[in-house]
């Protein structure tokens, strides 16, 4: 099928060896906008067209920063963040220089609760912007904030967009970027098939290495292996399962890149939902879900079992879950709570790893008598389901099975899950005030053991709550043509404006 598939797809072509650079992207865009955006390859786009004050490296060399638009960025005091921009930056579309007014613009526009930005969170820590001079401000935080350096500043909510020109739009864009200032520019896009980044001609920073670069949107990751085997790529993130057979015999001329990767992934149950509402059922769920089955059917083994939202390594990591796998205390839960002909809708994205991983999901279920309806949806659809700006459908949600790229702070895997989520990316529903108040306790401390302890509790709040089972942090794999050096952040993103030729 995957084969077929890619055989049939137009415009796709072998890779340009020299001045461009193909990458695989796995979705499509929708939305540009920083403060809108809904990641996968816009995440990627907007590196390319917009600049953060600073910038992380590469994963693999820990999570260290650089400046980037700022030529300065220096801690004035516990609650405040200097800055001066480079001099040379300057907008696309006669917007003139890039200034500090545009800064205040862009951070005080993500934080307004009255714009919707699901990026918000980030800058709770954060009061306003005071612009000093035209390239010169200080950030004012409410309070000293550990991870604002490493997962405000450098990450989408952080990009910087033109005033003028977003205004000009009406407040906010989706695919057609008003101005913007990074080192390319869009020359091409041709919707589910690919788009073409070339050189801004106005860039005066570090040259990048590629005049273009084109993101070849294949979504099946077996179809993207065999674009990768045919030259049509030369960068490409693979499936576990590829990633097997590549162990045994790689495509020539190939380096594979295998490490721990942060992408967490849990099955959502909505405690709301008139299913779930006794705790009893949730919990049978929860002891019903053996994921050492899901690791070996969904990911050829080579992907071990979560203890929560946090991996291995990081600040807040658990030894353990509180309710491992036992199917007779699920039954028994089951029969104490007189379920006898449970249903349930289970949604997931419509790629084959997800949908092998429901269908296990759905096989565990059915040994204590619940039946399982697994509903797949592509990418636009599915973003949506647990979204109260789009109806009323995320109140009656059933269970999810969900992933999201994690942060390089632990307080960016457990933001998703506070009360001010709910209907956003809290599709749990889960609503606890003293998750609530542990999070703004870490978000506010500097010490790591208590940081530690605080993110653990919080944790347990929510495996307690019964809206979640905890299934993997998936393991990374990509591979990458001859010499190539990929750039790869800790989020599994890519910033292609810093890929080498080698």
């Amino acid at each position: 099928m995957a084969a077929a598939a890619f055989g049939l797809r137009p415009g796709l072509s072998y890779a340009v060896e020299g001045d461009t650079l193909v990458i695989r992207g796995a979705s499509d865009i929708e939305i540009l906008d920083p403060a809108f955006q809904n990641g996968l390859l816009e995440e990627e786009i907007g590196r390319a067209l917009f600049l953060t004050l600073n910038r992380l490296g590469d994963v693999r060399g820990g999570t260290k920063w650089d400046l980037y638009a700022a030529k300065e960025l220096n801690q004035l005091s516990p609650t405040e963040i200097g800055f001066e921009l480079q001099d040379w930056l300057e907008w696309t579309g006669g917007y003139g220089p890039v200034t500090a007014e545009d800064v205040k613009f862009s951070f005080e526009r993500v934080k307004n609760p009255a714009n919707g930005s699901a990026w918000a969170y980030a800058f709770d820590a954060m009061e306003k912007v005071e612009v000093t001079g035209e390239r010169t401000g200080i950030i004012k935080l409410n309070a000293p904030s550990a991870p604002f350096w490493l997962t405000t500043l450098p990450y989408y909510m952080g990009k910087i967009v033109c005033k003028a020109a977003v205004e000009k739009a009406g407040g906010k864009f989706t695919t057609e970027v008003p101005a913007s200032a990074g080192p390319y520019v869009i020359e091409n896009w041709t919707p589910k098939q690919n788009l073409t980044l070339a050189l801004n001609p106005q860039w005066k920073g570090p040259a990048p290495q590629f005049a273009k670069i084109r993101f070849e949107i294949v979504t099946d990751d077996e179809a993207a292996a065999l674009a990768y085997e045919s030259k049509a790529i030369d960068y490409s993130k693979i499936s576990l399962n590829t990633l097997a057979t590549y162990r045994d015999k790689l495509p020539a001329e190939t380096n594979l890149i295998e490490m721990d990767g942060n992408r967490f992934l849990w099955l959502s149950i909505n405690v709301n939902n008139e299913k779930f509402k006794d705790e009893r059922i949730r919990r049978a769920i929860q002891y019903a879900i053996d994921v050492g089955q899901i690791m070996e059917g969904s990911y050829s083994g080579l992907a071990k079992p979560s203890t929560g939202v946090i991996p291995p390594g990081m600040t807040g990591h658990r030894e353990a879950i509180l309710y491992p796998a036992d199917a007779a205390k699920a039954q028994a839960l089951l029969e104490e709570a007189g379920v006898t002909d449970l249903t349930i809708e289970l949604s997931c994205q419509n790629d084959k790893t997800s949908q092998l991983t429901c269908q296990i999901v759905q096989a565990l279920l059915a040994q204590v008598g619940i039946t399982v309806e697994i509903k797949a949806l592509d990418d636009g659809v599915y973003w949506t389901i647990g979204d109260k700006s789009s109806g009323d459908g995320w109140k009656t949600l059933e269970m999810v099975l969900m992933n999201f790229a994690g942060g390089v702070d632990p307080s960016e895997n457990l933001t998703w899950f506070r009360p001010s989520q709910i209907g956003v990316y809290n599709w749990s529903q889960f609503d606890s005030p003293e998750f609530e108040k542990l999070y703004l306790e870490g978000m506010a401390e500097t010490d790591q053991a208590k940081r530690d302890g605080i993110y653990k509790k919080m944790q347990d709040l929510m495996e307690e709550s019964g809206g979640f089972v905890f299934l993997t942090h998936e393991t990374f794999a990509a591979v990458a043509r001859g010499r190539l050096k990929p750039l790869i952040l800790a989020d599994g993103y890519l910033d292609v404006t810093r890929f080498a030729k080698g």
